[in-house]
This record gives structure tokens, sequence and C-alpha cells, in this order.
């Protein structure tokens, strides 16, 4: 079998890697954020194995819409990457706008790449710069959290994806204006789509091998689940330790202090708090100790004049910003309108 065989038989596997887990994430998940988002981004992965085939070296529609798909992959790995590892239920119109504002430059590059110029030149440099900051900040999402998620299989995901995504985008980065642009020979691009199978090979045995139900389902508010038999004695425990000595008013408050706080080994207190409570990220747990006192201080009347900011800070929260999110997605109101709301309550009653 010859070198080209075993890429287009590289790719072809590729394609059909990425096809099944884009079925089984819309047969399953497809009422998810983060699902969606990988679907998008699986589309482009795919439209990107199409342009570096060679398979149409004429300009024509298809090819410019499979090309403005392929462009896009960055600013979607970044969507994909900040929705999961965030387990986010919306997107903010800012990050749309930035992915949006991506393509519509990438669009200009394609357009402009025969005439080249300084039109071209430009997009061009804008292109890579914006390649980068997606993959940078996608890989930064899938790093940053990684010692509060508590859903081991995504754990585990988190480090080979930093890898492999980092390389391979330092890869394209560095190459394709070799290729295109300083006539480096073009089998350099044949290579690195053809070690898109791998890489997809990796990546999509590695979700496979997480829990259906811990990818990208969500999370049950707590209260919802019980506990292991094992665990429901550490559940117990943790209640107690949580509503005595209020460690969630610690800012910088780790599983792993808990556990030690607990005297209890660390994989257990992941397993109890995801399984048993139904947090799939620690600060998530964290922020629903925090949100009850800030609840409770905004429904006092003896703390009617102690600004939000104050109450926010003394709950563990680190900014006004972080809580007024938190508190929106929680409540559906701004915690003034919460404030205002059970003021009027208590006066009533």
């Amino acid at each position: 079998m010859s070198a080209h065989e075993l890429e287009l038989l590289a790719r072809g596997g590729t394609l059909a890697l990425l096809a099944l887990w884009s079925w089984l994430l819309w047969r399953d998940s497809r009422a998810q954020l983060a699902a969606r988002c990988a679907i998008a981004m699986n589309v482009a992965i795919a439209s990107y194995v199409f342009v570096t085939s060679g398979w149409s070296e004429t300009p024509s529609p298809e090819g410019l819409l499979f090309s403005l798909a392929a462009g896009s992959t960055p600013g979607l790995f970044w969507l994909f990457a900040k929705t999961w590892f965030e387990d986010l239920n919306a997107l903010a119109r800012r990050d749309l706008a930035l992915v949006l504002l991506a393509a519509a430059n990438s669009l200009v590059m394609q357009l402009s790449f025969a005439a080249g110029g300084p039109v071209n030149l430009i997009s061009s440099a804008l292109f890579r710069l914006a390649m980068l900051g997606f993959a940078g900040a996608g890989l930064w999402h899938a790093w940053r959290g990684r010692e509060g998620d508590l859903i081991e299989g995504r754990r585990r995901v988190r480090f080979w994806m930093v890898v492999t995504v980092g390389l391979y985008v330092v890869a394209i980065t560095f190459a394709e204006p070799l290729v295109y642009g300083g006539g480096a020979p073009r089998v350099i691009m044949s290579l690195i789509g053809a070690s898109t199978a791998f890489s997809t090979l990796g990546f999509c045995a590695a979700m496979f091998g997480v829990r259906q139900a811990d990818m990208f389902g969500a999370s049950a508010r707590p209260g919802q689940r019980q506990p292991l038999p094992q665990d429901a004695a550490l559940a117990e425990r943790l209640h107690q330790l949580m509503e005595r000595e209020k460690p969630h008013r610690d800012e910088g408050l780790s599983i792993a202090a808990l556990a030690a706080r607990l005297g209890e080994q660390e994989y257990r207190l992941r397993r109890t708090i995801n399984q048993g409570l139904g947090h799939r990220n620690f600060a998530q747990f964290l922020n629903s100790w925090r949100l009850a006192e800030v609840k409770q201080a905004l429904a006092d009347p003896a703390q009617r004049e102690v600004p939000i900011l104050t109450i926010a800070l003394d709950a563990g929260f680190g900014s006004l910003g972080p809580f007024n999110r938190a508190f929106r997605e929680a409540e559906g109101a701004t915690p003034s309108e919460y404030r205002a709301r059970a003021l009027a309550d208590s006066e009533i009653g």
C-alpha cells in the first residue's frame, strides 16, 4: 500500500470517527450546549480534512464553504472547551461575536488569496493570531480547572487535549505559511492533515471512555441524588463541616484542602460531591454554599444597609462579576432584585 493510499485511509477513518461521535452526541446529548458546540467543532475538523486533502485544486463555491468551515475550527474548539469544562448553559454574546468576526476575516483571506497584496497579507496575519488566540484560550479552559473537575473521565481528557491540540495548532501555524507562502513542499501539509486521524482517534477513544451520563449530562440539583451507601457517612460529615466551619468563605479553598480537613481520601470526597450531591465541579459545589449564605443575608432585614458586594465577598466570592453571573444563573434575577423582593415579602409577612 502506497503512502498516498495510507493517507486517504487515515482521512477516511477520521471522517468516520467524527461522524459517529457527532451522531451519538446528537442522539443522546443534543439538549446540552457543550454537545452542540462539539458537533459544530467536528464539522469544522471534517472540513479541514477535506481542504488539506487537495480534493479540489480549482476555486469553487463548495471549496470556499469548506475552507470557511475549516478556518472556524480554532474558534469552535474554544467554544467547546469553554462550555464543556466550565459547564456553561449559555454562550455570551461577546464570545459569539469574536468567532463570527474571525469567520468574516477568514472569508476576506480566502477571497483575496489569488490576488495577494496587503489585504491578504493583513487578513492572513489576523487569521494566524486568531487561531493561536482561540487555541490558547481553549487550552487555558481545559487546564485551569482540572483540579476541581469532579468528572474523572473528563479530568483525564484535559491533559491529553492540552498536549495534542497544543502541538497540532503550533504545527499548523508554522507549516501553512511555509507551504503556501514560502514554497515548502506540500507534503508537509499532507502529513499534518493525515495526522489528524491519529489525534482524532485518540480523542474519540478518550471521549468514549467517559460515561455517557457524565460526558455532557446536566448537573443534578443539590439534594436530588443520594450518596452511595459507603459514602453516606462522609456526605453527612461534609454537610456538618460546611455548616459549622463555613470553609466555603475561603476563596482559595481546594478539594485537597477540604479532604484534609475531613481526614478523608480525596477520591472519596470527589465521588461523594459528584455522584452523591450532583455537582460536576468543585467550584459549583462551593458556590452553592456561598449563594445560600448570600441569599440568607439579602433576605435579612437587619442587613438591609449592608452593601451586596460586602455580603458576596464575606461569603467567599472573589469579585462582583463572578458572583453576579452565578447568582443570575441560579436565581434568574439580580442580587438587587432578589433582595428587594425578599425584603418586601418579609414586611408583608
